[in-house]
This record gives structure tokens, C-alpha cells and sequence, in this order.
């Protein structure tokens, strides 16, 4: 075998196939543009968790008598005087808290105000307090008031449940203002909910241990687009590996899939 023989296999050993080309610039284009764009939804989320981590170290403010806007209003601290109507009490499905499998209380609030009534999360109750019978001592009568957290509830997703035809003393799946109301012909109510904040004093008479305690602010915002982003480019790295990888294999073997006599020098 020459030199140059040598020299010309070198020169041939990555020899890549239009079609391979083709579809592997194809790939690289929507796995490294799927990367980009969720780079761009870090910086997006990022920014709207500062956002709502700015809007909830505001001072609370009174909640208007209308809300035609509840987006503007979500996380914002804010305070209502009223009464809670205790015999229309709803159990929330919650997660599990402290250990514990349970509820969420939601409580209708009628406002000393005259502007309707707005749903207050009042915190975790464990199953086994499920019955208001149990923690009467979280009873609360007559006016007081409440300092909480604005919360819009959300649509259910595509693959959780909806809440159904609600049946009385059931537990709902997820807050709906509306449909809670009309569940309990409550008349109109705010298109929000208020999570109550805890340790609020005497205002609210002490529950039990574990009931009705309120609940710490908390921001529910996945934040994975990191490594969304990380799991797009390295499928690109990935991908034009093997192009490379693959077609190297090709120009050693010749088109027919037998030896090159051109590079054998044959």
C-alpha cells in the first residue's frame, strides 16, 4: 500500500450521507431550539418568583369589594372583617402534611363590609378530625378578623380529576369558587381564595394541635426548566455523536457495505 493510499483513506474515513445530514441537522435544530427556549423559561420563572416573593413581603392591605382582576391580586397579603359561616364548611383534598393524610378547611366569609363573601382556607385538619364535631374549640363566632394570602384556584389539568357533581359532605378536588357556591347557594362570592396566615392572636380562638392552624405562605411554582434545558442539549451532543460515529463506520466500508478497494488502494 503507497503513501498516498494512506493519505487518501484518511482523507475518505468521514464520508456522511445527505439523507444522515439531513435529518441530523433537522434534530440538532429542534433539540438545541427546545434547550434555548427553556433557558428562556428559567429566566421567565425566575423573575416571577422574585415578583411574587416581592408581593408578599407587602403590607397587607384591606380586600377591595370587587375584583375584576384576581391575577393582580394573587399572592398579595391582605386582611377582611366578618364573620365565618360555619355550618357551610368544605373539606379541600390536600396533600399530606407533617406525616399526616387530611383536608384543607374552607370556610365561606361573610364580610362586615357588605361586600359578599370570600372562600378562607382556614389550614390542615387530619382525617381523623374530619367531622367539625371534633375540634369545636376551632370554632370561631361573631366578627374578627383575618389576615391572609390571595390565591386564584386553578383549572384542573389535563390528567387530574375534576371535582364532579359535588355530593354534601364530600371532599372537593381542587378550590372552585363558583361551584362551590353553588353547591351551597351561597349567592355570589369572590373569584378568590384567601389562605389564612398563621398565628394570628386572639382574633382567632388556639384549635387543637394540628387543626386550623392557618397556613405559611407557599409558592406551588415547579422551577425545572434547568434541567429541562440540560436534558435537550445533552440529547443534541448525543445525537450528533452518533452521526458522527455512524458515518465514520460508513466511508471505512464503502457504500455496498463491502471494503473500499479505493481506500485499501486495491
Amino acid at each position: 500500500m503507497s503513501a498516498t493510499a494512506v493519505e487518501t483513506g484518511e482523507r475518505r474515513r468521514f464520508r456522511p450521507s445527505l439523507g444522515a445530514t439531513l435529518v441530523t441537522l433537522a434534530g440538532l435544530a429542534v433539540t438545541i431550539g427546545l434547550g434555548t427556549w427553556q433557558l428562556e423559561r428559567l429566566q421567565w420563572k425566575q423573575d416571577l418568583i422574585a415578583r411574587i416573593d416581592r408581593q408578599m413581603a407587602e403590607p397587607a392591605v384591606p380586600l377591595p369589594a370587587r375584583i375584576d382582576d384576581p391575577t393582580a391580586w394573587e399572592f398579595r397579603p391582605v386582611t377582611l372583617a366578618g364573620r365565618f359561616l360555619n355550618d357551610k364548611e368544605m373539606l379541600l383534598i390536600a396533600r399530606p402534611h407533617q406525616g399526616q393524610v387530611g383536608y384543607e378547611v374552607l370556610t365561606p366569609f361573610q364580610r362586615a363590609d357588605g361586600a359578599g363573601i370570600v372562600l378562607i382556607n382556614r389550614g390542615f385538619v387530619p382525617m381523623d378530625r374530619r367531622d367539625p364535631a371534633t375540634r369545636t374549640a376551632a370554632r370561631v363566632e361573631g366578627e374578627v378578623s383575618v389576615k391572609g394570602i390571595v390565591r386564584v384556584p386553578q383549572p384542573a389539568g389535563f390528567f387530574q380529576p375534576g371535582n364532579g357533581t359535588p355530593v354534601p359532605g364530600s371532599a372537593w378536588m381542587r378550590a372552585d369558587p363558583s361551584a362551590m357556591a353553588a353547591a351551597l347557594s351561597l349567592g355570589e362570592v369572590a373569584p378568590v381564595v384567601v389562605e389564612m396566615l398563621p398565628g394570628q392572636g386572639s382574633g382567632l380562638p388556639g384549635a387543637p394541635a394540628g387543626t386550623l392552624a392557618g397556613i405559611a405562605p407557599r409558592v406551588e411554582l415547579p422551577n425545572n426548566h434547568l434541567q429541562y434545558a440540560l436534558t435537550w442539549y445533552g440529547l443534541a451532543v448525543t445525537l450528533a455523536g452518533i452521526y458522527v460515529l455512524s458515518q465514520r463506520k460508513r466511508a471505512d466500508t464503502g457504500t455496498d457495505g463491502r471494503p473500499d478497494d479505493r481506500i485499501s488502494g486495491a
